[in-house]
């Protein structure tokens, strides 16, 4: 397993996160290989996925290099199992502070849904080092520079309403990743994830001239 420190960097770097939620573990697989195939280095399986276990351990015991992640976790039990079966990462809908101890046990990255300053700062407290913004089309841009101001330390990751022509701008007011959803499953049939590729790498383009 990746030390927590190199996660952190490597989700970093590559700026965006897939949230992949398949019909079963190998439609998963498929939304993930194809997003790994169109450059995307940070995979979130959720839980929401139907044996969603077995789809963390193909995907972790693969030779492609990319992290994969716990979506969608709601308690310490299930942060641990994921993790058990190779997740690098764990991010929930919400904060919990029994989550964020058992990802530190294991020295693993807790990246917990905030809303208010108050959630962050008690995410911040708990050990957590990057805080995912949710959902973000509610929050909108501007809302990461806001927080950033008093809360200058903080590493946030907007997920929801991230798409091609809105990307820059969480990038632009500070982002540390984004999260992206079901827009990459886009115009693609269970089977079929050629269509996913194609806008992984829409996507991974987007960034690396903005990054360039």
């Amino acid at each position: 397993m990746l030390k927590k420190y190199e996660v952190l960097k490597k989700l970093h770097q590559g700026r965006i996160v897939a949230v992949v939620r398949g019909s079963g573990a190998d439609d998963a697989v498929g939304i993930s290989e194809a997003c790994i195939e169109g450059g995307i280095n940070s995979i979130e399986v959720a839980f929401t996925t139907p044996n969603c276990l077995q789809a963390f351990q193909t995907l972790a015991e693969g030779k492609s290099g990319a992290l994969i992640g716990a979506g969608t976790v709601l308690d310490a039990e299930t942060a641990r199992l994921s993790i058990l079966y190779g997740a690098s990462f764990v991010v929930s809908p919400n904060f919990s502070k029994d989550i964020s101890e058992i990802c530190n046990l294991y020295s693993v990255p807790y990246l917990p849904g905030c809303f208010t300053v108050t959630e962050m700062t008690e995410a911040l407290k708990s050990g957590a080092d990057v805080v995912k913004v949710f959902p973000g089309s509610t929050a909108g841009s501007g809302f990461i520079k806001s927080i950033r101001g008093p809360l200058p330390n903080l590493n946030l990751m907007p997920t929801g309403g991230i798409n091609l022509e809105n990307i820059n701008d969480w990038l632009d007011q500070g982002s540390f990743a984004v999260g992206v959803g079901s827009v990459l499953t886009k115009g693609s049939r269970k089977g079929d994830y050629r269509r996913v590729k194609e806008n992984a790498q829409r996507f991974v383009s987007k960034v690396n001239a903005y990054l360039s």
